[in-house]
């Protein structure tokens, strides 16, 4: 095995750092400030508990919710939604396990990650796109959450509240709950990663309780699981439904891709590779499964009893006859929202854009940014259409990020073989300047895995012919293309690359694609 470099303390468990002094002397470099610093192993102390309750506080919100319903009011039935559902989170827990061993192993969070392979300036390619996908989601979850505390004001107050006069589209009382859900976020998120992290553990336990209620209300109006289940759903199990499932699929897929690429935001503060690994296996599929069932019979046990597929749960509690049932339900939703937004919405584009400018945006500006232009984007207009919803919004960005993930994963896992400078992270006369801070193989396997995947994107505000023709079929697959697409073509370019320049690698150092083990 390769010697390990002066700079670097390999622990038993595997886990490396830098030693103190080689940190403080990364202090002038434009390229680090302390949010972006590995971790040092003292305080890497998050457990399996922490990582389990961080996903049931992700996994347990409205959007969620609403993406399992939605599949119920797209034609399907109740076996086949929760058949989609449950694919596509196994689908993308690998990646998602794949790209966090970087974390918990150096520290080091997505944006930094990214600079073994993109480069130290091309990094910020897949950060701000990253960044910038999380800040729609970060409105979406907002707009949700201040419909959810409209409807609670509006079974409390009455009708003035409900009622009231409309502004730009909406009752100037919706705008109001918005901008309150809006500010209280970001309060939370001014406190930094710390605050996020208590809030996720005592808001884990309780996420759950205002879907149940949900569902329990149904059962009991619809008279039992009998009249939900027995429901054959439109599409039945020919063409019809699979025309929708690729598509669908890949919705499910893109909409835990984007912490696919980030979660070493989060497992950087892992106590070992055990800890995280059992913890996100334990989190993300049993809190996702849970969350779809819900959604499924709930959506489905509205349709017995409203006649009509509502897909967003506040509409469908507002038509709840009991106001106590409304009002417990939907301030049990509110609190899920908050903990699956800051944690899944927050953290990521606040290092993002803490990466594009280190030392002028600290970790809480950078949550601001990302509460500005999750305004900007009108997350009203994408949450309005469960086809604009999966088709467009999720469709796309999944294709994009499929193409990022799979740069990181062959990077880390093929090129790197999982070792990494830390040091060189950080200054621009390290191995992962490339040329001018850019790697050209990262950017061209990126474009080659995001064109084969949205190319022929189709459907909502992109032509039915699609926006490239021949590559339509590809777009119902658009993360699996672009995350195989993006895979080959860094993994060739990359071994090629390694064989041809390894003679000119500074000789004071050791290439870490070239060390094994």
């Amino acid at each position: 095995m390769a010697p390990t470099p002066a700079d670097q303390r390999v622990h038993d468990d595997g886990r490396v750092e830098l030693d103190p002094a080689d940190v403080r002397s990364l202090e002038g470099s434009r390229f680090f400030n302390e949010e972006l610093a590995p971790v040092p192993v003292e305080k890497r102390t998050w457990t399996t508990y922490n990582y389990f309750a961080l996903w049931m506080g992700m996994a347990h919100n409205i959007p969620s919710y609403a993406l399992a319903a939605s599949l119920i009011a797209l034609g399907m039935n109740w076996v086949q939604a929760l058949i989609t559902i449950t694919i596509g989170n196994l689908v993308v827990l690998v990646p998602m396990l794949l790209n966090s061993h970087a974390g918990t192993k150096y520290g080091i969070p997505f944006p930094v990650f990214a600079r073994a392979f993109y480069g130290l300036r091309g990094a910020n390619l897949a950060a701000l796109l990253r960044a910038f996908i999380a800040c729609g989601w970060f409105g979406i979850q907002t707009w949700v959450g201040g419909e959810a505390i409209y409807v609670i004001l509006g079974r409390l107050l009455g009708s003035w509240w409900r009622d009231s006069p409309v502004v730009a589209g909406q009752h100037w009382t919706l705008w109001l709950s918005f901008v309150v859900f809006w500010i209280g976020q970001l309060l939370i998120i001014w406190r930094g990663m710390e605050a996020v992290r208590r809030f996720e553990n005592w808001t884990a336990p309780l996420v759950s309780v205002g879907f149940l209620i949900m569902l329990g209300y149904v059962l009991v109006k619809a008279g039992g699981l009998g009249p939900i289940l027995s429901d054959g759903g439109k599409l039945g199990w020919g063409p019809d439904f699979w025309k929708v499932f690729a598509p669908s699929l890949m919705a499910m897929i893109a909409f835990w891709s984007t912490l696919s690429l980030n979660m070493p935001d989060f497992t950087r503060f892992g106590g070992s590779q055990r800890k995280q690994v059992r913890g996100q296996i334990l989190g993300l599929p049993t809190t996702m499964t849970f969350i779809a069932i819900v959604a499924i019979l709930t959506t489905s046990g509205g349709h017995v009893l409203y006649g009509e597929d509502i897909w967003d749960p506040a509409q469908l509690a507002d038509k709840f006859s009991s106001p106590v049932v409304v009002v417990v339900a939907l301030v049990a939703l509110v609190l899920a929202t908050i903990s699956a937004n800051l944690a899944a919405n927050v953290v990521s584009p606040s290092y993002d854009f803490s990466n594009a400018f280190p030392k002028r945006i600290t970790f809480a500006v950078g949550g601001g940014i990302t509460g500005v232009i999750g305004i900007l984007i009108q997350p009203w207009r994408l949450y309005s259409d469960p086809n604009i919803y999966i088709f467009a919004w999720l469709g796309f960005y999944g294709g994009l990020l499929g193409a990022v993930a799979g740069v990181l994963v062959a990077g880390y896992w093929v090129t790197a073989r999982t070792k990494l400078w830390l040091k060189d992270l950080y200054t621009p006369d390290g191995v992962y300047w490339f040329s001018g801070g850019w790697n050209w193989r990262a950017l061209v396997a990126t474009l080659v895995g995001a064109v084969l995947a949205v190319g022929g994107a189709y459907g909502g505000p992109f032509p039915d012919s699609g926006l490239i023709p021949f590559l339509k079929p590809l777009y119902d697959y658009n993360w699996v293309v672009g995350f195989v697409g993006a895979f080959v073509v860094f993994a060739a370019l990359s071994v090629s690359a390694n064989k041809e320049e390894a003679s000119e690698r500074r000789p004071s150092r050791i290439d870490p694609a070239a060390v094994d083990g």
